[in-house]
C-alpha cells in the first residue's frame, strides 16, 4: 500500500476537506454493512455538512427507489434527504426522462425490481415489465406470444431476483426488431455483496447483459458507477464543479474509477471490499486513503 496516500494527519484532513464542495459517497462498504452503520460514520456526516459541504449518496443498488432509500437511512438514525440520493434506477430514469428526449407516447420495458418502475413513474415515464412477468413460459409454444411491441421505446436492465427467461426473450425481441429501442442498464457489476460474502450480480446486470449483447451485437448505455454516463446525470440535475467534487467509496473497480473517469477527487475508505493487498497491486490508485470515514472528523 502506498502509504503517503493515506489520510490521517488532522491537518492534511482539514486541508482535503476544505478543497472539496460536494462529497458523492458511496453506501454499502462507506456507511454501513447491511444494517450496522460504521461507528462515527454519523458523527462525520454531521461535520461534513457543520463544514457546508453538500452530501450525495451515490449507490449502484438499482432494487430501491430513493423514497425506499431514505427509509433506510432514516430507520439507522442518519440524516438525510430524497434530493441527496442518487441511485441507478433514479439515474436511468432522469436520463430517460431529461437526457434522451423520450417521447411521451413510448414505454419503457424493465427487467428489475420495484425500485426501478418506482422512479421511472416519479419521471413521468411509462413502463412495463418488471414483476408482470415473474411467471415464466411453461413450454417452447409459449414463444410465439412474444412478438415486436411498437409502444416499447427503450429496454432497461437492473437487478432483478426473479428474472427468467421470459423477460430475456421480450428484452431481445423489442431490441431485435427495431433498432431505434433504446438499450439502458442501471449497472454492470459481476458480483453484489450481502450477507458478509458477495453473489453473482449477473441477475439483471453484468452477465444478463452479456446474454443479450452478445446475440444482439450491440451495447447498452450503463447508467451506474464507474460509467461516465452517470456522473453526466449528477453534474446535469446539480450543476457541480467537477474539480471540487469528491467520490468517496469502497471499490477500486467502480467508485474510484467513478470519479476518475469524471475528472473528480478520489478517497478510498477500507472499510469495504478493497483489502491493502488489494490496493497496492491494483492499477487503479484513489488520490488518497482513509481507514475509515469516521477518521474524516479527526
Amino acid at each position: 500500500m502506498t502509504t503517503d496516500r493515506e489520510l490521517k494527519d488532522a491537518g492534511e484532513i482539514e486541508a482535503f476537506i476544505d478543497s472539496i464542495d460536494t462529497f458523492l459517497l458511496d453506501c454499502d462498504g462507506v456507511i454501513w454493512a447491511g444494517n450496522t452503520v460504521f461507528d462515527g460514520v454519523p458523527e462525520a456526516l454531521n461535520y461534513l455538512r457543520s463544514k457546508g459541504k453538500r452530501l450525495l449518496f451515490v449507490t449502484n443498488n438499482s432494487t430501491k427507489s430513493r423514497a425506499s432509500y431514505l427509509k433506510k437511512f432514516q430507520s439507522l438514525n442518519l440524516h438525510a434527504t430524497l434530493d441527496e440520493i442518487f441511485g441507478s434506477a433514479y439515474a436511468a430514469a432522469y436520463y430517460i426522462a431529461h437526457q434522451l428526449n423520450f417521447p411521451p407516447t413510448k414505454k419503457v420495458y424493465v427487467i428489475g425490481m420495484s425500485g426501478i418502475q418506482d422512479e421511472l413513474t416519479s419521471e413521468g415515464i411509462s413502463s412495463v415489465g418488471g414483476s408482470e412477468d415473474d411467471d415464466n413460459l411453461s413450454d417452447m409454444a409459449d414463444m410465439a406470444s412474444i412478438k415486436p411491441d411498437p409502444s416499447i421505446g427503450a429496454v432497461l436492465l437492473g437487478f432483478d431476483l426473479n428474472i427468467n427467461y421470459k423477460k430475456l426473450a421480450k428484452a431481445f425481441t423489442y431490441l431485435h426488431h427495431d433498432e431505434g429501442v433504446h438499450f439502458l442498464a442501471t449497472n454492470s457489476d459481476l458480483t453484489f455483496p450481502a450477507g458478509g460474502t458477495v453473489y453473482p450480480g449477473g441477475f439483471g446486470t453484468g452477465a444478463l447483459l452479456a446474454a443479450l449483447s452478445a446475440p444482439l451485437d450491440r451495447k447498452p448505455v450503463v447508467l451506474g458507477k464507474p460509467h461516465q454516463t452517470m456522473l453526466d446525470v449528477i453534474v446535469n440535475k446539480y450543476h457541480l464543479d467537477p474539480q471540487r467534487t469528491c467520490m468517496i467509496g469502497d471499490r477500486l473497480d467502480t467508485d474510484i474509477a467513478f470519479g476518475q473517469h469524471g475528472g473528480l477527487k478520489t478517497l478510498l475508505v477500507m472499510t469495504g471490499v478493497t483489502s491493502p493487498k488489494k490496493l497496492q497491486e491494483s492499477d487503479i490508485q484513489p488520490d488518497r486513503f482513509i481507514q475509515g470515514l469516521a477518521n474524516l472528523k479527526a
